[in-house]
């Protein structure tokens, strides 16, 4: 159930049952040739939207506006410091909380937003806030190494373009069908995280926005099947939380 159609007295007896509610973590970035721009919000939208319908879960509304300063040379793409973003999200966080929510489950899709994101989490009761990025479960990962391999890579991957690709239908670009320059482990490693350089930089390493990832392998039907193991990995993981905060001493 989305929150934002939900009715305040529906909200009001959700929370005497002493629910917790999910809360999606995205991005306005390019993603790529064929990778839309909210790729990163659709992502850990849907998953949770899906997570929720499976174990009778509340989503909030994502937040989208967050740090993506390194792709800010790609139109589109619209970045907010990590101390803004890290404000916005404990303040959310926070009002949902002191509605009387028992705990809030942030559903992540963009890598910069995790470290803020856990400096946030810190603020809190121990256990009240828990951050869980929709490709973290190892079903995940072991079907997107499945499906794509190194491909992968670590930007506009073909796994989220493939669950928006699921959602909202193709693109095609001709500047995707070719492979991109394959990434170092070194690279990988300094990198992650999404610390990439400055935005020129990165656009002059990376002109066609992917960043080692071959979308041009994603196909609704991959993204379909993503979405559903994200999915179910989602509403297990936010069962056990509930049930945690659920117990928890009020």
């Amino acid at each position: 159930m989305q929150l934002s159609l939900m009715t305040w007295p529906e909200v009001e007896e959700r929370i005497r049952e002493r629910a917790c509610v999910m809360l999606p973590t995205g991005s306005t970035e390019q993603h790529g040739p064929i990778g839309l721009i909210g790729t990163d919000t659709l992502c850990a939208d849907n998953v949770a939207l899906a997570a929720a319908r499976l174990c009778n879960g509340i989503v909030a509304p994502p937040i989208a506006y967050t740090p993506a300063p390194f792709n800010t040379a790609f139109p589109g793409t619209v970045s907010v410091s990590r101390e803004l973003f890290a404000n916005l999200l404990g303040q959310v966080c926070k009002g949902l909380l002191d509605q009387g929510f028992q705990g809030v489950f942030i559903v992540n899709g963009h890598g910069a937003n995790l470290d803020p994101a856990h400096q946030v989490a810190g603020r809190f009761a121990p256990g009240a806030i828990h951050i869980q990025s929709w490709w973290e479960p190892r079903s995940v990962a072991a079907l997107r190494e499945e499906m794509f391999g190194a491909w992968e890579g670590m930007h506009a991957t073909p796994s989220e373009v493939a669950i928006t690709q699921a959602l909202y239908g193709q693109r095609v670009h001709p500047d995707a069908v070719e492979p991109p320059e394959r990434l170092s482990a070194d690279y990988i490693r300094a990198h992650a995280g999404d610390r990439h350089g400055p935005p020129d930089e990165h656009r002059a390493l990376f002109p066609d926005g992917r960043v080692g990832s071959h979308s041009a392998l994603a196909s609704p039907e991959k993204g379909g099947r993503i979405l559903d193991v994200a999915a179910q990995a989602l509403a297990q993981s936010f069962t056990a939380f509930s049930a945690r905060r659920t117990s928890a001493p009020s």
